[in-house]
């Protein structure tokens, strides 16, 4: 079993910065494909960013090219998430996730993850 914890949310303006970080425990997650996903109010949980589990690719929602950074620190059982020019339309809880290897779903589909966080809330004001 994989215990995960993200933070590094909070209120931010528009145009402003935030690194969130996601924490696992319980095992390694090194081996594995981590993502971030996020959901608003009202709405539902949709993809963000996914990394492989050497780092060496990386995958975005078109929404978020350009402006989010996906990174992971394998010695530190650690996924990121840098956040730039953040908008209104990025608030969200946003939560990481394991993805099962045995799945045959797209990276961006959150049926293809089988450990997830309780999230973190991300607040843009404009």
């Amino acid at each position: 079993q994989v215990q995960l914890v993200e933070s590094g949310g909070g209120l931010v303006q528009a145009g402003g910065s935030l690194r969130l970080s996601c924490a696992a425990s319980g095992r390694t997650v090194s081996s594995y494909t981590m993502g971030w996903f996020r959901q608003a109010p009202g709405k539902e949980r949709d993809f963000v960013a996914a990394i492989s589990w050497t780092g060496g690719d990386t995958y975005y929602a078109d929404s978020v090219k350009g402006r989010f950074t996906i990174s992971r620190d394998n010695a530190k059982n650690t996924v990121y998430l840098q956040m730039n020019s953040l908008k209104p339309e990025d608030t969200a809880v946003y939560y990481c996730a394991v993805k099962n290897p045995a799945s045959s779903s797209s990276w961006s589909r959150d049926l293809a993850y089988m450990y997830w966080g309780q999230g973190t809330q991300v607040t843009v004001s404009s």
